[in-house]
């Protein structure tokens, strides 16, 4: 695509976070923006920033882990604007915490969003964009689906299970040309996504320093709508823990799983939440969680930026010693 402007684009999951993110940078790039969430409230809030921002938007309450649901949110969009062009699977959520303390329903409620709602927007998605031979079909997947993360258990099978699903409905659309399926793989993000998700660890969580902006992963999302790719990362730990992960499984494992057990020895004690899972709840309706504001860091990829300038300073004035210490002993 070219441009955006005047193109559909449903996000499901947009009611906070970097649903929130996207919704508002495809308006500026003159989308029809079609938010999809469970709390309604968010949601025509969000719309009414879009429709300022850009062409009409439109706020569709709906919880994707019922198949119902996800048909009659695209039944609505094409009411509303009368096609498709872009479908953004985001919607998701987790349990934190060693796995047998969580109640079993938690789990599968993760499960439910995180896979079962994606396929369940992708069988909502699909035939439209076949019977109008062209369309972008995004997951959300998340460094989660490269390497596992202990006490996260449900959100890695999820995750997994994910990045499959999206490679396989990629081959099965490779025959339309027009027909995209891409998976977004952002590293940690600053997003309400604590709060919405369950902690049953009974330990204070704290994602770190490395945390990107939800607006710099709305950019990605907006880039692959017009510049389609099969997988794209968002931010170097993502792309890191892929390779790390493929070359070394072992080792990767047990030092993923080493930093989270120190990690927890190190946090303070916490309350047992569930978050949103069971039921929507009325906090996180922002894009940033408040993470970065709240520690004084900037992104990790300005953070980043910053490191690599250190490094290549420190490396050039380390050649620049080495070739002066090279050029007195050819005088003497």
């Amino acid at each position: 695509m070219k441009t955006l402007h005047g193109a559909v684009v449903v996000i499901v999951g947009a009611s906070s976070g970097i649903g929130r993110a996207a919704a508002l940078a495809f308006a500026r790039a003159g989308a029809h923006v079609v938010a999809a969430a469970r709390r309604r409230e968010p949601l025509e809030r969000l719309a009414e920033e879009c429709a300022r921002l850009g062409p009409a938007a439109l706020a569709v309450p709906a919880d994707v882990t019922d198949p119902e649901a996800a048909e009659a949110l695209a039944r609505a969009a094409e009411k509303r604007f009368g096609r498709i062009d872009v479908w953004i699977n985001n919607a998701g959520t987790g349990v934190f915490g060693p796995f047998q303390d969580a109640p079993l329903d938690l789990h599968r409620r993760t499960i439910e969003v995180n896979l079962l709602g994606t396929l369940h927007g992708a069988y909502a998605a699909l035939p439209r964009f076949l019977d109008r031979r062209r369309g972008i079909l995004i997951n959300m997947i998340s460094l989660g689906g490269w390497a596992p993360t202990p006490f996260a258990a449900a959100y890695t099978a999820s995750k997994f299970g994910l990045r499959g699903l999206t490679a396989s409905l990629r081959q099965e659309m490779r025959r339309h040309p027009h027909i995209h399926v891409c998976g977004v793989f952002p590293a940690m993000v600053d997003t309400p996504g604590f709060v919405h998700g369950a902690n049953v660890s009974g330990r204070t969580l704290d994602p770190g320093p490395l945390l990107y902006a939800p607006e710099e992963v709305a950019a990605t999302l907006v880039y692959v709508a017009r510049h389609p790719r099969d997988e794209i990362a968002v931010g170097w730990p993502a792309r890191a823990a892929q390779v790390a992960y493929a070359l070394a499984p072992g080792p990767t494992e047990h030092l993923m799983g080493a930093a989270l057990h120190r990690a927890l020895d190190r946090a303070q004690p916490a309350p047992v939440t569930h978050g949103a899972l069971r039921r929507p709840i009325p906090e996180g309706t922002t894009a940033r969680g408040g993470w970065l504001a709240r520690k004084g860091l900037p992104s990790a990829s300005i953070l980043s930026g910053i490191g690599l300038a250190v490094a290549g300073t420190g490396l050039a004035l380390a050649l620049d010693r080495r070739a002066g210490r090279r050029h007195r002993r050819l005088e003497r």
